[in-house]
């Protein structure tokens, strides 16, 4: 070999050697990652397009890496660490998928009582959780849909109320085009309101168009609605209601004392119980006890409603 085509072999050694050292140290380069993450579908530049956005350092290079090592996964990556090198985050984009774990939200509960079960189900701080859902909408209750939500566990508690809320907004506004041909936040939340006392007032789904009822022909006439359900707010939402706490509470629930329904919701309520709420029975009930079915007897004047109280004292 000559001298010429030596150098030539040299060059091309030290240029290979270059390259390999700076590909490995790219590759050893830090990066600042959410410990979870979710990755939409779509082709890897889509991918890194959706990183980008993200405010994630990568780049065309990385593209290519990805081409080399597999397809990411799709839906909720588990990276492990919020700090990693870019080998191992592209490494966990195409080989580990997101632990999930069920929580349900049951037609019924409140808000309150809901992130604190978030709060323990998925270790999450509850402060922050309540801090997110102020920050991300301004309903201060009934914004979720009841459902069982696969969530990722290792979620911040930022992505968690983000993905809740838009869930839950998505389905809001395509019932509310279903019955009204449109969507306005203000006349939904309205009957969202509605919707939270039939929610807690009625036994079982059948019921929620007779209990509409009564809470429309109560208002109808002037009467306050006088109902325990709505006192079951907040962190009351399981405590029995006494004579005392009906004296004592003074806040906008309280419907032995105001008028109408309160103007915020009571809790988070099913669709069946929003239905009703915008088609309520045609009836004439004022009143409704509890029955020895486990439902509720309704009546039209005071005086059947006293005898249906006297039955269910006498059997008590």
């Amino acid at each position: 070999m000559n001298d010429k085509a030596l150098t030539i072999v040299k060059w091309s050694f030290r240029i290979a050697l270059i390259i390999i050292l700076s590909f490995i140290y790219y590759l050893n380069q830090p990066m600042q990652t959410h410990r979870v993450l979710f990755v939409a579908k779509g082709s890897i530049n889509q991918i890194i397009t959706q990183l980008r956005e993200k405010n994630y350092n990568v780049s065309k290079l990385d593209s290519l890496i990805l081409r080399v090592m597999g397809s990411p996964q799709k839906g909720w990556i588990d990276i492990g660490a919020t700090n990693c090198t870019r080998a191992d985050f592209l490494y966990k984009l195409t080989h580990a998928k997101a632990a999930l774990q069920n929580v349900t939200l049951i037609p019924g509960e409140t808000t309150y009582i809901f992130l604190d079960q978030l709060s323990v189900k998925l270790n999450l701080n509850r402060e922050k959780l309540q801090n997110e859902y102020y920050l991300q909408t301004k309903q201060e209750e009934g914004a979720f849909v009841p459902n069982t939500y696969r969530l990722p566990v290792g979620i911040t508690e930022k992505e968690l109320i983000k993905i809740l809320l838009s869930h839950s907004y998505k389905q809001m506004k395509e019932l509310s085009i279903k019955l009204f041909g449109t969507y306005n936040e203000k006349k939904w939340f309205h009957f969202v309101a509605i919707a939270s006392v039939i929610q807690k007032e009625s036994a079982n789904i059948e019921e929620m168009p007779l209990v509409s009822s009564v809470i429309y022909n109560r208002i109808n006439k002037g009467m306050k609605l006088q109902m325990d359900g709505t006192l079951n707010y907040g962190k009351y939402s399981h405590q029995k209601i006494t004579s005392k706490r009906i004296r004592e509470d003074n806040t906008l629930y309280n419907t032995y004392k105001n008028r109408g329904v309160p103007r915020i919701p009571v809790c988070n309520v099913s669709f069946e119980a929003i239905r009703a709420a915008v088609f309520p029975a045609k009836t004439n009930y004022l009143y409704f006890m509890k029955s020895k079915s486990g439902g509720h007897d309704f009546s039209c004047n005071y005086s059947t409603h006293l005898s249906n109280i006297k039955r269910v004292t006498k059997r008590n």
